[in-house]
Order: C-alpha cells, then sequence, then structure tokens
C-alpha cells in the first residue's frame, strides 16, 4: 500500500518553496528549543533542570521554560522524526526501489542511528534521543509505514484520549491546589553524569543512565506516529491546502501545552505554594500536556513557512540547519561537554545566575550552529553527521 495518500494537485513555485522550506525550519527552529532545555539540565545537574530557590529574574525564567521549553522540545523532534520517515520512504519510492528494498534501507539508518545514540550517550551526553528514536523508527517502518489510511486514524484517536486524560489530572491538580499547603519546589531527580569531576566518571554513570533515559522515551512512539499522520497527508509540503488544519493545531496544541504547565511553571518560580504530592502531580500534568507543543510549534513554524515567499537569510540560515540537524544536535552536546562540565570550563559557574548564564550559552550555541550550517549550505555540502549516517546507511558511492 502507498504511503502517498494526498490527492495530488498542481504545482506553482510558491507550493514547490514550501516543499522544501517547512519541514527544514521547523527542524533548525526546533534545536534552539532543544538547546534552551537542554542546558538548563546540564548546569543544575538535574532533570528537569531548574533552580529550586530562584531570585529576581530567575522566577520568570523558570515561567518561561517550563511554559515553552521543560518536556516541550522533544515532542518536536519526535514529530518531525515520523515526519521525515515517510519523507524518505516516499524518496526512495520515487527513485525506483522496491518495498523490500525501501524497508531495509529505513531499517539500516534506523539501526545505525542506535548506534549513534549509544556513542553520544556514552561520549557526551546522557539525555541522548537518537538511540530510542532509531528503535522508534524500527518499528515504525515494520509495523506502520505501509498501513493504510483507517489504521493511521489510530493515532488520532490515541491524542484524543490524551487530551481526556490532560482533562481529568487537570482536574485534580486544580482541587489540591485549593486546599495545599506547604512549599514544597518541584520533583528534580539528579543526573550523576552532570555533575562527575573527571571524563572517566562522566562516562561510567552515562553508560548507566542511557539504557534507563531510552526507555522513557520509547512510549513516545504515537507522536512520531502522528508526524507520520501528517506526512502522508503531505501537511507541511502543501501548507496552502492545509491552512486552516495548521492554524488549529497551532491553537490548540500550544493552548493545552500552555495552560497544562501553568502549574508547574508557577511552582518553579515560587509564585504558587503546594505540598509535595500536588508539587509531583503538577509536573505529571506539565509532562502530558507537554507533547501537544510538539505539533503546536510544527504548525506555528508551518504558518511561518507559508507567508515566505523568496527566503531571506535569516529564514535560509534556519532551513540549512534544518537539513543538517543531526550535526547540529551532536554540535550542542559537544559543547555542553566542554563549556560546561564541572572537569572542563564550568562557564554555568562564572556568572550570576546560572539560569541566565546557561541560556545565554544556549542561544550563542544554537547561533554558531546556524552560521556552521549556512556556510556549509553556500558550498554545497551537508552536516557531517549527515554524511556519515548516509554513507552507513547506503554504503559507499559508486
Amino acid at each position: 500500500m502507498s504511503i502517498d495518500t494526498a490527492p495530488r494537485t498542481s504545482r506553482g513555485p510558491v507550493l514547490r518553496a514550501e516543499r522544501a522550506l517547512a519541514p527544514d525550519l521547523a527542524r533548525g527552529a526546533m534545536l534552539l528549543i532543544i538547546a534552551l532545555a537542554n542546558v538548563a539540565g546540564v548546569v543544575f545537574a538535574g532533570e528537569p533542570g531548574l533552580d529550586s530557590t530562584p531570585q529576581g529574574v530567575d522566577r520568570g525564567l523558570n515561567f518561561l521554560l517550563f511554559e515553552l521549553v521543560h518536556a516541550r522540545g522533544y515532542p518536536v523532534f519526535a514529530v518531525m522524526f515520523g515526519y521525515g520517515l515517510v519523507q524518505l520512504a516516499r524518496r526512495q519510492d520515487a527513485s525506483g526501489a522496491t518495498r523490500q528494498q525501501v524497508r531495509s534501507v529505513l531499517l539500516r539508518r534506523n539501526l545505525w542511528l542506535v548506534v549513534f545514540g549509544f556513542a553520544h550517550a556514552a561520549l557526551l551526553y546522557y539525555g541522548d534521543f537518537l538511540g530510542a528514536y532509531g528503535i522508534v523508527g524500527i518499528v515504525m517502518t515494520l509495523a506502520l509505514l505501509r498501513r493504510g489510511d483507517r489504521f493511521h486514524r489510530i493515532a488520532l484517536v490515541l491524542w484524543a484520549l490524551a487530551v481526556v486524560e490532560i482533562l481529568v489530572l487537570s482536574a485534580v491538580v486544580v482541587s489540591r491546589i485549593g486546599g495545599s499547603g506547604g512549599s514544597a519546589p518541584l520533583p528534580s531527580d539528579h543526573v550523576d553524569s552532570l555533575a562527575a569531576p573527571d571524563y572517566v566518571t562522566s562516562i561510567l554513570d552515562r553508560l548507566a543512565e542511557w539504557p534507563a533515559h531510552t526507555l522513557t522515551v520509547l512510549p513516545f512512539i504515537f507522536i512520531t506516529w502522528l508526524g507520520m499522520w501528517a506526512a502522508r497527508r503531505r501537511v507541511l509540503e502543501e501548507l496552502a491546502r492545509h491552512r486552516t488544519l495548521l492554524r488549529w493545531t497551532a491553537a490548540l496544541g500550544l493552548g493545552i501545552a500552555v495552560a497544562g504547565g501553568l502549574p508547574a511553571a508557577l511552582v518553579s518560580a515560587g509564585w504558587l505554594h503546594v505540598d509535595t504530592s500536588t508539587a509531583s502531580l503538577s509536573l505529571m500534568l506539565h509532562g502530558a500536556s507537554g507533547m501537544f507543543a510538539g505539533p503546536g510549534y510544527v504548525a506555528v513554524f508551518g504558518l511561518v513557512a507559508m507567508r515566505v515567499i523568496r527566503p531571506g537569510p535569516v529564514v535560509g540560515a534556519l532551513s540549512a540547519l534544518g537539513q543538517r540537524s543531526l550535526s547540529g544536535y551532536l554540535f550542542q552536546s559537544v559543547a555542553w561537554l566542554v563549556l560546561l562540565a564541572p572537569f572542563t570550563l564550568a562557564l554555568g559557574d562564572r556568572f550570576g545566575s546560572r539560569t541566565v548564564g546557561g541560556l545565554i550559552i544556549a542561544v550563542v550555541v544554537w547561533l554558531v550552529t546556524v552560521l556552521i550550517a549556512r556556510l556549509l549550505d553556500k558550498r554545497g555540502r551537508p552536516g557531517p553527521a549527515e554524511v556519515v549516517l548516509r554513507r552507513l546507511t547506503y554504503g559507499p558511492r559508486t
């Protein structure tokens, strides 16, 4: 069964530009959200990363991080991963590959992503997503890729059930807030590898942390499934035709994420005082609602791309980074190790506020990746990680 279910329409120059721009723009912008989320965890050696006793401007930054960033970056990654898997399969189909050949390419690519993820976690950063998404990609290739439209509607049913879960959990949290006493902080798990005194110890810690972290990511397959559903309909390639869907997705997705994250954001800023159990429930609601930020943010990026007829330097640079998102993602982890680890430069302790310092470093690192991607794009060169993954997937050029 074909994975291309969108009706064919005539294409003009604008729609051709949309097709190339929107997914890449989403991936490029996604890396900024991921950088902001990860750097907070690194500087505070915790998950989620936050200052438990914020003062002054740190209160507002905690609030914004929990509303817009924490548990809101990986869902964008997940949606775009599912979208990209269908795009890759479609390109293979168009090249004349058989179904078995397409499956072999996708399985090989995702198996190598697992290897990339293990190396990434062992050498650089415990919070790796590549390995988990490689496993998810294998499952999607084997179980979901060639299914029909009726089967893929299950993904929409699962998201509808998630809305019901969030509504119920929200009601519980609100009722608990009304009668809650105490002043408990949000629970945060200490991450040993981020506080390790030397590199070898950090490697050993990460080898122990990576399997558990990977297991926590695997259930998010139904987020990637939504990306697959969207790609089958070419939502980000045919933006004008899906304008209404994108608007509703942006409003509802980000609306649910912001509303669901509000209790935890207020607690993190020290503007709401609750007991320990209510703080835990608030964090649970924050995480559950955060997945809706994935399609919400992607829809926003699509709406932005729809207004771009001729990409300028800013949009072009973001798109270039999106085409090299694997390299950009790994570059960030190298930067955290070099700039923030206790046994390297430890720049997180050089500022008056670790939150402010970490966020400044995150933005600067992301801007560096944007500039590097733009330079590579002008020279017509892919990112180094993309070159390696492509060579491993397809073999040496003949």
